[in-house]
Parts: structure tokens; sequence; C-alpha cells
């Protein structure tokens, strides 16, 4: 399905047969494409990237579809590795996290950190932790194959 290029957010760089790579999703997805392009949001003479999840209804494109600044997916990015790290080591605590220092880490951007913890206002967090630590046990393999992919890449890039 190709993705439109009549909308706000304007196409540069796309993948059109996401829909077959969606994780556990795949051939099954709502998420037909993504793309990198011209952002929705730009003003005259200010022209911003982002990357754009596109999902169709079956009938339509859905007004569900993401456009995110491309910064915004490296933080999701980086909150991801984070949070895999930290749930390699989680079984030392009884929680899963430490209560008491609900902090995973402080990740240092742009001379101030972007602070990784455990929600502990969710009122069924240590429910909660346990379920979210099996999916992501569950998906261990569909993570770490773009894990991989994406070392893989930053070293070809010097990073």
């Amino acid at each position: 399905m190709k993705i439109p290029t009549s909308l706000k957010h304007k196409p540069v760089i796309v993948s059109e047969n996401y829909e077959n790579v969606d994780g556990r999703y795949a051939y099954e997805s709502d998420a037909k494409g993504l793309s990198l392009g011209l952002a929705q949001w730009n003003d005259r003479g200010k022209v911003d990237i982002s990357a754009k999840v596109w999902r169709y209804t079956g009938e339509k494109w859905s007004r569900q579809s993401e456009e995110l600044p491309l910064h915004r997916v490296l933080d999701l990015a980086i909150l991801v590795c984070r949070t895999k790290l930290h749930f390699r080591e989680a079984y030392r605590y009884e929680k899963l996290y430490d209560p008491e220092n609900p902090v995973i880490d402080r990740v240092g951007l742009q001379g101030d950190a972007m602070t990784v913890a455990v929600c502990t206002d969710n009122d069924r967090i240590d429910e909660d932790i346990k379920l979210f630590n099996q999916a992501l046990s569950n998906d261990d393999e569909l993570m770490g194959e773009r894990l991989r992919t994406l070392a893989r890449l930053l070293k070809e890039m010097g990073y």
C-alpha cells in the first residue's frame, strides 16, 4: 500500500511494507508504513524532519497515525535500551526495582539529563512491572534482532 503524499507530512524516505515486519503484529498490522519526511508542523522558512507511522483502518488512513520529531524517536530508543539494561539485573530486587530509589538512571542529553525511573505513581506498579518484565522477556528475540541491527548501523556510522 502506497503512503499518501498529498497530506501535510511530506514523505521523503519510506518503508511501505512495514506491516510485514511490525514485530508480533507482522502481516496483521494496521501500521502499513513508516516515513521520514518534512514535518506537518513546519512554518514558512523553518523545516523540521519527522518520522511517521502510517496506520490504515482498512477503509482510510487513520487519524491515529503518529508523527514524531527525529530526536524523540532517538530518545525513545535510548529509553528502550536503558529499560532493557535495567531488566537484565532486575531479578536482584524483590519487586524488580528498588522502591526506595525508583530512579534507574539519568541519561545526559543537551546539558541536562533524561530521568529514567519506575513509575511509582502507578498504584498497581508491583503487578504491572511483573507483567512488563514478562512481556519484555517474551519479545527478547524481536528486540534483540532490532538492537543488533541498530548497533551494527551505529558502528558503521562511526558511533
